[in-house]
C-alpha cells in the first residue's frame, strides 16, 4: 500500500488543521492506521491510531482531547483533525499502515510526511 499524507502548513497557536492520508494499492479497511510525528532533534512520537473498522482509537498523551483520528474506508483515506494547536505540536507528521491489530502499534508501511508548524 502506498500512503500520501498532506494538509500540513503554518498555523497560529490555538488554530486547527486537518491532515488527510490517502492510500492506494490496497483496500484500506484491511489495515490499522496510525499517525506519528517527529520534531527536529527528537525521537518519533506516536500520535494516534485507528482500527480497520474505525471502532477503536488510541491517542498519545500529549494530544488527547485535542486531536481526533478518523477514517473513510470508502475513500481510502484516514484523517487527523488537530485542534487547539500548540507550538510543541510543530513536527513532520507521518501516516502509517499495518496488517496487525491496532493495539500492536507496529507498522509496515509509511507515508512521506507533511510539515506542521505552529507559531506562538
Amino acid at each position: 500500500v502506498q500512503l500520501q499524507a498532506s494538509g500540513g502548513g503554518l498555523v497560529q497557536a490555538g488554530g486547527s488543521l486537518r491532515l488527510p492520508c490517502a492510500a492506494s494499492g490496497r483496500t484500506l479497511s484491511r489495515y490499522s492506521m496510525g499517525w506519528f510525528r517527529q520534531a527536529p532533534g527528537k525521537e518519533r512520537e506516536f500520535v494516534a491510531a485507528v482500527s480497520g473498522s474505525g471502532d477503536s482509537t488510541y491517542y498519545g498523551d500529549s494530544v488527547k482531547g485535542r486531536f481526533t483520528i478518523s477514517r473513510d474506508n470508502a475513500e481510502n483515506t484516514v484523517y487527523l483533525q488537530m485542534n487547539s494547536l500548540k507550538p510543541d505540536d510543530t513536527a513532520v507528521y507521518y501516516c502509517a499502515a499495518s496488517f496487525r491489530p491496532v493495539r500492536s502499534f507496529e507498522y509496515d508501511y509509511w507515508g512521506q510526511g507533511t510539515q506542521v508548524t505552529v507559531s506562538s
